[in-house]
């Protein structure tokens, strides 16, 4: 399932910095994501490295770009007028959102390490946060959509984003924990599985910060 004219972009070279790491790794997971996990299983990347050199930055992306978006553009729903959050308010969900999205994918790979035994993988600590990290790639770029904060935009473009993740981890599952691909189908099948029961309750979460002063402040219209 690569993506079409990605496969000629590469980068080249020996021992590139942190952030051309990054985008080398990103084009593999586009152009040929089997390829690209078994680089990854080979590296033995380290929890610290990984996320030194690739979550750090990437889950940067939807919060800065969804500050930027909702108190400079505004959240659009409809036909209404746009509506602004305060600069104090925004920022503070930024942040939230931000160390969120660090502890999901801690929360994940642990979740992974945790499962591994059940079938038989090889399921080291530093693996599981690697796939957790790499799997949930697609989402962490497609906040960049954030900037433009229209809600029918944001979920038709995540949907497809969504569903990429869902085949990166089918595909790097069997590949970095090694085990047989029925096996992974159903190790794969058991994570997703418990992480949407995990999104549901970072839902439940959210909404009871609204209800204790984290709830957003809107500008004023006109």
């Amino acid at each position: 399932m690569a993506l079409p004219g990605v496969s000629t972009l590469r980068v080249s070279g020996g021992n590139q910095g942190g952030f051309t790491v990054v985008i080398r790794h990103i084009i593999g997971l586009l152009s040929d994501p089997v390829r690209e996990w078994e680089r990854l299983r080979d590296e033995q990347c380290t929890v610290g490295k990984c996320f030194a050199t690739h979550t750090l930055f990437l889950a940067a992306i939807p919060p800065i770009c969804g500050f930027i978006g909702t108190t400079q553009i505004g959240w659009k729903i409809g036909a209404g007028e746009p509506v602004k959050l305060s600069l104090e308010s925004a920022a503070t969900i930024a942040v939230l959102y931000y160390f969120a999205l660090l502890v999901a994918v801690l929360s994940v790979g642990a979740l992974i390490k945790w499962m591994g035994d059940t079938y038989g993988a090889k399921a080291t600590l530093s693996r599981a946060v690697v796939l957790a990290s790499y799997t949930a790639t697609p989402l962490f770029l497609i906040g960049v959509f954030q900037l433009y904060p229209v809600l029918w935009l944001n979920m038709v473009l995540g949907l497809p984003a969504l569903a990429y993740s869902v085949y990166l981890l089918y595909t790097g599952l069997p590949i970095m924990m090694e085990v047989p691909p029925e096996k992974g189908f159903l190790y794969a099948s058991a994570v997703l599985a418990v992480g949407l029961v995990v999104l549901v309750a970072s839902l439940a979460v959210t909404v009871l910060l609204w209800g204790h002063g984290f709830e957003p402040q809107f500008v004023p219209a006109g």
